[in-house]
């Protein structure tokens, strides 16, 4: 429990912190991402990392202006530095280790990948932007003379696997891989990702991990992170509160759960699955049969805590 209170009073100084490197003039995620870190490393200087950026960035360029190339051409040059050269790699063995979500770790999942290669890409001039594709991370890169037969002037880069070039068949297999054979391809899926969604889907990662290993003080801290970076994210809410339920922090759970409720009605869109009450069943009822039975568990939860925090008064 102590441990539990330390990460809560640790949790609004990186709080403001990664606020103010989300809402920084420009695309820079860098900052973000070591505030991040700063969950698991509460000490982390990040300068030295931003300056390791800085270095990459400057021979990158150096690279790409040398061999006169531009698209996926320059994509190729910056593999051969990033993986070749840099040596950075997927994490396949461990995957779903925590730490593969730190920058200042960066054993490799595809969204820290990501944010690497994002910002050495941005400071050789090479445009590159993040996709928040189902299930797996992606890149894409400005190329007018794109012949990977997407309706568009750009290229789909997996940075999990070496920056691999996609063509849209390519994506549809690791769709239907991630989601299902049901999964519906559609371009709009390869979207840029703006560095709000980034972190999100970062934090997002982050938090599943820590609540599937059990590690329940972390993905509160997360859960924090997640609302500063999105107040709107009802669904966040709940989990909050549902982690501060599972801390014996009753009287925050039960200020969650009911704010979560009076939000609820007033959301137009569904709000996500808890991860704490495990992966949605396929077939169950349908979706405002499964919302009432959420509404009814969180009910039942707050009515639990009104009782518990009356005792303590």
């Amino acid at each position: 429990m102590r441990y539990a209170l330390h990460l809560q009073s640790r949790s609004i100084q990186v709080a403001a912190d990664l606020e103010e490197a989300v809402n920084a003039p420009g695309d820079e995620l860098a900052p973000a991402a070591l505030a991040i870190a700063r969950i698991e490393y509460p000490s982390l200087d990040s300068r030295g990392y931003l300056d390791a950026l800085e270095r990459m960035g400057e021979e990158a360029a150096g690279r790409v202006a040398r061999a006169g190339v531009r698209g996926q051409d320059a994509i190729r040059v910056l593999n051969e530095y990033l993986y070749d050269e840099q040596r950075f790699t997927g994490n396949r063995d461990r995957y779903d280790d925590p730490r593969n979500s730190f920058l200042n770790v960066v054993l490799g999942i595809p969204i820290t990948l990501a944010v690497v290669y994002l910002e050495v890409a941005r400071r050789a001039g090479v445009q590159v932007t993040g996709v928040n594709f189902p299930g797996h991370f992606l890149l894409r890169a400005a190329d007018e003379h794109a012949r990977m037969h997407y309706s568009g002037d750009f290229v789909i880069v997996d940075p999990f696997h070496g920056g691999a070039l996609l063509s849209e068949l390519d994506c549809r297999e690791m769709l239907r891989q991630h989601v299902g054979d049901e999964a519906a391809f559609d371009t709009g899926l390869l979207q840029p990702a703006t560095r709000r969604e980034i972190v999100v889907r970062m934090l997002v990662n982050l938090k599943r991990l820590y609540v599937r290993m059990r590690s329940f003080p972390q993905a509160r801290f997360v859960a924090d992170l997640l609302l500063t970076v999105d107040p709107t994210a009802v669904s966040e809410l709940r989990d909050r509160g549902l982690l501060a339920y599972h801390l014996q922090d009753f009287g925050a759970a039960l200020r969650d759960l009911e704010n979560y409720l009076q939000l609820l009605p007033r959301q137009i869109d569904e709000p996500e699955p808890s991860p704490m009450s495990g992966e949605p069943d396929d077939d169950s009822g349908g979706a405002e049969e499964e919302e009432a039975d959420e509404s009814t568990q969180v009910w039942e939860h707050i009515k639990s805590l009104r009782k518990r925090v009356a005792s303590f008064n």
